[in-house]
């Protein structure tokens, strides 16, 4: 098989990243913009040793579930071609592969994926400038495509963000490489922040980034920390559960608009009266409503600054709040702790992190996971350390895309 060769090929079954396995001549084929069950004739975009890439070019027998969709795969849609039920079908056959794969666990039966809203629901974005456009990538370029074909954000971020493309195309050089767009569960609030090219001058950035439904902005150079605050308020402020979480631009946060009081509830569910330890607290989502629940009292651990900041301004003294990497966490607690709660990045969590989150021997763990791939390899680390699991639910957080979120109640 070679790149352009175009083969007829059947389509078995999902894989993590949003593509679907088919098999040719004993080689694995992952094709993008396919479903299970279809036959298609696919075109070959990449041969490594034995694995193939290829991308849908004909349906020779199409699937009930598909949908029309835009063409293009623009970031954030690679499911669009799917009825959005069956999508969800698709993200619980994902985790219980990984589970199998990785973590050597079969699952009793079929994980619940919680249903969200499609349109609009995105409250954080990240967007690309290029040649004097405002969008995402298409899936696997660097191609703008526009974020409105996407429908992941409402109709006034959209026109925020053309107002925005119109004000900046005013420059005499390019200033801005990408643009972070965090807005509060209404869209009330909206605030943005602009990633400079290496050698920009944001002296009159200020001036470009006014445009009507932005609150507020800032700036900074990629991995700068140091943030220059442009004009406005560049913080978002919700209230869940009776408390009011406000967080940066820059901070994360759960993105999806429809699921964020449920997907917190759920976390609570399993949060047992006593002692808690929120390890990845972000600005306090998980740790500031478990307080107004009842645990307590309650340890909160964040390493990244702009979110450490929040969680301590969040606070406000009703919890203690670790600015420190969660590698560097011990309880130093006489008392023993009741709950751990855990939501890391998508690499999971790293071997002395979760080896210390182990140590404090909670008979609850709670395990907020974007990776099903890093929580199936944690998983099985806290299986093999005495844990059961007792729980697991997964919220589609992310439409249209191959993304969920699992949270997983383990006992000990």
């Amino acid at each position: 098989m070679k790149r352009g060769e175009r083969y007829r090929l059947t389509i078995e079954r999902p894989a993590a990243g949003g593509r679907m396995i088919a098999r040719h001549e004993g080689a694995i084929v992952f094709v993008s913009g396919a479903i299970p069950g279809e036959v298609i004739e696919a075109e070959v975009e990449k041969v490594q040793r034995a694995t193939v890439w290829a991308a849908t070019k004909q349906i020779v027998e199409r699937s009930a579930d598909r949908v029309d969709a835009p063409e293009g795969a623009c970031g954030g849609s690679v499911f669009a071609h799917i009825a959005y039920d069956r999508q969800r079908q698709i993200k619980s056959a994902i985790i219980e592969d990984a589970f199998r794969r990785i973590g050597r666990i079969t699952l009793e039966s079929p994980v619940e994926v919680v249903a969200s809203g499609v349109d609009g629901y995105r409250m954080r974005a990240r967007l690309h400038v290029r040649n004097g456009r405002i969008g995402f990538f298409r899936e696997g370029t660097h191609s703008i495509c526009d974020a409105a074909s996407t429908r992941q954000l409402r109709d006034d971020t959209i026109a925020v963000i053309r107002r925005l493309e119109a004000s900046l195309a005013k420059t005499a050089r390019p200033v801005v490489g990408d643009i972070e767009i965090a807005e509060n569960v209404d869209a009330s609030e909206r605030a943005i922040h602009f990633e400079l090219l290496p050698d920009a001058d944001p002296s009159g950035l200020a001036a470009l980034a006014y445009v009507d439904g932005v609150g507020g902005a800032s700036c900074a150079h990629a991995e700068n920390p140091r943030t220059m605050e442009l004009f406005g308020s560049t913080i978002v402020s919700d209230t869940i559960r009776g408390v009011t979480l406000s967080r940066h631009v820059r901070s994360f946060f759960q993105g999806n608009r429809y699921l964020l009081a449920p997907f917190v509830d759920h976390v609570l569910s399993h949060v047992s009266t006593g002692p808690l330890v929120d390890l990845y607290a972000g600005v306090g989502i998980f740790s500031l409503t478990a307080a107004t629940a009842g645990a307590g009292p309650i340890a909160a651990v964040e390493g990244d600054r702009f979110a450490a900041r929040d969680l301590k301004r969040n606070a406000a003294g009703r919890i203690t709040v670790l600015q420190i990497p969660v590698e560097e966490f011990s309880t130093g607690s006489a008392q023993p702790i009741a709950t751990v709660i855990v939501d890391p990045p998508r690499t999971g969590m790293s071997k002395d992190a979760l080896e210390r989150a182990i140590a404090v021997e909670a008979p609850r763990f709670v395990y907020v996971s974007c990776d099903v791939a890093t929580l199936a390899r944690d998983a099985r680390v806290l299986l093999d350390a005495g844990y059961r699991l007792s729980s697991m639910r997964a919220f589609d957080l992310f439409p249209h895309t191959a993304h969920v979120e699992t949270v997983i109640a383990f006992s000990r």
